[in-house]
């Protein structure tokens, strides 16, 4: 044997270690990011409205720190080679009740964000009708209203040469480009809001901001349904462990986190502030529907399209990170003697496909399935982000966890318990009320 024909198999080894190298920390950073930005951006001016700048400020500091000892008690629990899901870890606590609870909160959770997207994406680009009243898309306001610029032909275009291939993708590194993608225009979004809200307040046309909420519109019960809002936003636990097996120093995930909740906190603070100062008391709880009315000059409409088409595209671009997480759930509940599914092209291919019709279909089928999900997102995204991580601290099978420890378990429980019974208490009456008037 020639020394060519020796080292070949050497020269492959060396090539396949490489192609399966470690995620990049900055992949990991832009990945989670996107998750934690997604949709919650454009209901954060609308928690503004509610409590007033300087309690929405505060309430945003203190969901984002509670989010990031959630997280550190996720990745204190996890076991190289034992707990490389979610699920699987709590499984080590609570056993099959509790990994089985966690997937199907990752699935409503998930799903019900994945068909929101699909519905934003959906009257962002082809409009919507509420109220009576009809809102055009983008695509309807440029060309008229065609066959082609329908909901369903619009999405099934977007379906099939956009959504597919990114779900496709069988890790979840490989989505950092996209990701970046979708930070920049979320960045563009908020560059464009601040930049309208400014040129507004020059020429004395902005809103009159409130420092602190206004009892007489509000009452002290409403305040709390501002938190779910921002869990909703900060709640990327999910997609921990995922993130965590790919990257190549694991211990590295702790900081990718925290300069992802900064990155995230800075992007919420921006938005809020200006986009209460652009809109004031008529802020929408989604912003972009602030954005879609008629402008007065043919430069603002043209910012408003950008806006609305740039926030469009940042949706679709965090759709594939959700999915992720999602599918890998969805899996390890139907298969879970199997093979690992990236490496089962079958399982992968059909699952994938399987769950991007069923979004697409439902999007088309219930375009107002929106306040539905929002009531099962206030309690699957609380479990996910607090009581299931300040559950694993109390049980402390590993025994790893401290005095001070519990004790923050037992406030992150109490508070997530006691926010999401009152907000969605709440919520319920305030639709019962309007309902009856």
């Amino acid at each position: 044997m020639n020394e060519g024909t020796a080292n070949a198999p050497l020269l492959e080894n060396l090539e396949r270690q490489d192609s399966q190298a470690g995620a990049s920390f900055t992949g990991s950073i832009l990945n989670i990011s996107t998750t934690m930005v997604g949709a919650g951006i454009m209901s954060i001016p609308a928690t503004m409205k509610v409590l007033g700048i300087i309690p929405g400020f505060l309430l945003i500091l203190i969901v984002a720190l509670t989010v990031e000892v959630t997280v550190e008690f996720l990745l204190r629990n996890t076991r190289p080679g034992k707990s490389n899901t979610y699920a699987g870890m709590v499984a080590e606590s609570f056993g099959r009740f509790g990994s089985l609870s966690v997937q199907i909160c990752v699935i409503i959770s998930n799903l019900g964000c994945l068909i929101i997207y699909f519905i934003i994406v959906g009257d962002v680009l082809c409009g919507s009708q509420s109220g009576g009243t009809v809102h055009l898309g983008v695509l309807q306001e440029w060309f008229g209203i065609q066959w082609w610029n329908s909901r369903a032909c619009a999405l099934l275009f977007i379906t099939l040469f956009v959504m597919f291939p990114l779900t496709m993708l069988r890790r979840v590194d490989s989505l950092r480009h996209s990701s970046g993608v979708s930070i920049l225009l979320a960045v563009v979004f908020v560059a464009i809001s601040s930049a309208l809200a400014i040129y507004a307040l020059c020429e004395g046309k902005t809103q009159q901001l409130r420092l602190f909420p206004d009892f007489g519109k509000v009452s002290v019960f409403d305040l709390f349904t501002t938190v779910p809002v921002l869990v909703t936003g900060f709640g990327f636990h999910v997609n921990v462990h995922p993130v965590r097996a790919e990257l190549g120093e694991p211990s590295d995930m702790k900081s990718a986190v925290r300069i992802s909740i900064v990155i995230s906190v800075v992007i919420y603070f921006v938005i809020g502030f200006f986009g209460y100062l652009l809109f004031g008391d008529s802020i929408m709880a989604d912003m972009l529907v602030n954005f879609d009315q008629n402008s007065d000059s043919r430069i603002r409409q043209l910012l408003n399209d950008i806006v609305r088409l740039s926030y469009a595209l940042h949706i679709l671009l965090v759709y594939p990170i959700m999915n992720f997480s999602l599918r890998a759930n969805i899996d390890e509940l139907l298969f879970p003697k199997k093979q690992d599914l990236a490496s089962d092209t079958t399982r992968f291919v059909s699952l994938s496909c399987a769950l991007l019709a069923f979004t697409y279909i439902v999007a088309i089928a219930i375009p107002d399935i929106w306040y539905l999900f929002q009531f099962l997102g206030s309690t699957t995204i609380a479990c996910l982000a607090f009581i299931f991580p300040g559950a694993i601290i109390l049980r402390n099978v590993h025994g790893m966890s401290t005095r001070r420890d519990k004790v923050i378990a037992e406030l992150v429980i109490i508070m997530a318990l006691l926010t999401s019974v009152i907000a969605i208490s709440t919520n319920l009456y305030s639709s019962i009320k309007k309902l009856s008037n």
